[in-house]
């Protein structure tokens, strides 16, 4: 039994809100967040994340290869029960649906000194296996610190200087392949340049000398995402091209969970969450990759008590032989620590 002596909601939770084209107080999180990704689910405006390390005016954007951006009216602060947003349209356009992802690590943290580079800061929660770490590339094949005293199983890495992709690393693929998250781009491999064909360990991850992860004097962010038993969990499954599609086992009801055919470079990131689609299936769904406003139909998915079963026949996630990973995290844990179990939506 998946069973944990935390609650999920104390270290991730989706909180939905309707822009008010005032500066707005956005609360009922349950903690103060160190990562807010944003998304208007109304209007074509782009992903944006923000993070207390790097603080709360840079901007990045999932869907875009940009260079970090300083901003005065989009989030303003992280608070201790959420976050404040501006007038900036993305976030709180008037009347618009906009809805926030949010994380809890550590703050600004401090630097890690375990790998080869020691990072500018790494902030971490050990509990609930996240850390974000910022640090400046050195050009050479090194190690970075991630502060989780576990093995990250996902890693995702975005030069903050220059245009470059979103490298990403999942466990499934592999130290010798990578994703990229704002492409709809399937596997790419055979390549040491980007991890180095190493994989990660307790204390650190490693980079090879790829632009995209490592030049010299360009700085990085990465989010980095262990496997927490009830929590999180990160995996892959095949897909069978049938309407009654596989179940995936993780241990816990999904608040969260992003999907990605590796087999095929025409389909991008599918994101689902448990607030936008309150019943199953759930049909509400955005992307990674794509500025688009929030889609209705198309991928239909069950979050149950124990996992997610697929429920349509779309290449996107179900073609029949193909693989397909995924990254969850939980609203309930299959045994929760006052020992109920988890109920399906």
């Amino acid at each position: 039994m998946a069973f944990i002596n935390f609650q999920p909601k104390d270290y991730f939770n989706t909180k939905l809100w309707t822009g008010t084209g005032a500066e707005n107080a956005i609360t009922g999180i349950g903690f103060e967040p160190s990562l807010v990704w944003i998304k208007n689910r109304a209007a074509a405006e782009h992903n944006k994340l923000f993070d207390a390390v790097r603080g709360a005016n840079k901007v990045i954007y999932s869907n875009l290869d940009a260079i970090q951006y300083t901003v005065t009216e989009e989030l303003k602060s992280f608070d201790s029960d959420g976050f404040t947003v501006g007038t900036e349209s993305a976030l709180n356009a008037n009347g618009q649906n906009i809805v926030g992802w949010n994380w809890k690590a550590n703050g600004q943290g401090s630097s890690n000194t375990d790998g080869s580079i020691n990072t500018t800061y790494t902030s971490a929660d050990t509990t609930s296996g996240f850390s974000i770490v910022k640090y400046t590339g050195t050009g050479s094949n090194a190690t970075v610190g991630h502060g989780l005293g576990a093995v990250p199983k996902m890693i995702i890495i975005k030069c903050l200087d220059q245009t470059h992709w979103w490298f990403t690393y999942h466990a499934s693929l592999g130290n010798t392949k990578m994703l990229t998250l704002n492409t709809t781009n399937g596997e790419s491999g055979a390549s040491a340049a980007y991890w180095n064909n190493t994989t990660p360990t307790s204390s650190v991850f490693s980079i090879g000398t790829d632009t995209g992860v490592n030049q010299s004097g360009q700085d990085y962010i990465a989010y980095c995402f262990a496997k927490k038993q009830g929590f999180s969990s990160m995996g892959s499954y095949t897909g069978n091209q049938n309407a009654n599609g596989p179940m995936i086992y993780t241990g816990f009801k999904p608040a969260w969970l992003l999907i990605k055919n590796i087999s095929d470079g025409d389909d991008g990131w599918i994101l689902i969450d448990n607030k936008r689609s309150a019943y199953n299936p759930t049909y509400n769904y955005l992307t990674t990759q794509s500025n688009a406003a929030e889609g209705g139909t198309g991928f239909p998915i069950d979050l149950v008590s124990n996992g997610f079963k697929i429920r349509g026949a779309d290449i996107s996630y179900n073609q029949n032989g193909y693989t397909y990973i995924y990254m969850a995290f939980a609203e309930e844990p299959l045994v929760a620590s006052n020992g109920t179990p988890a109920t399906a939506k």
